[in-house]
């Protein structure tokens, strides 16, 4: 057909949404547990792996501006889970730091990742497979 392109499900980036939004809703009933959003839960996860890091570079790694970020970095410091400091020798960076009960969230944290693997019906090499491929995908995007 002439118009098939313009179909809803021949969209790729339709898809892409479609499958962000289930997902995101799966982890919903196990994040509710914890008292954080899956925004959060993604803030948090990069602050395990490097606390103390720049507003700059926490958006960088989510892909999210100052102007989404601020509030979610609020969110989480009126919840106790983080501190933001400014840094002594240049004001304009801001710093993003772990509170002890933003550590402790990790270790409550630790099986979200294998029960949302077991809530997809993938196994664990289809669901490694589909990350790199993703990644693969996002990378070529950044690229252009």
């Amino acid at each position: 057909m002439e118009y098939d392109q313009l179909k809803l499900d021949n969209q790729l980036c339709f898809m892409l949404y479609a499958c962000s939004r289930e997902i995101t809703k799966n982890y919903r009933p196990f994040l509710s547990e914890l008292g954080i959003t899956y925004t959060q839960y993604i803030t948090m996860l990069v602050l395990w792996e490097e606390d103390n890091i720049t507003i700059k570079a926490l958006g960088d790694k989510l892909y999210l501006d100052s102007g989404t970020l601020t509030p979610l970095l609020k969110k989480l410091e009126a919840l106790g889970l983080i501190i933001r400091s400014r840094a002594k020798e240049d004001e304009r960076n801001v710093y993003i730091k772990l509170t002890e009960d933003g550590c402790v969230l990790k270790e409550k944290a630790k099986d979200i990742p294998e029960k949302l693997l077991c809530s997809t019906k993938l196994c664990l090499n289809e669901a490694i497979e589909l990350r790199e491929n993703l990644k693969e995908f996002l990378g070529s995007l950044k690229d252009n």
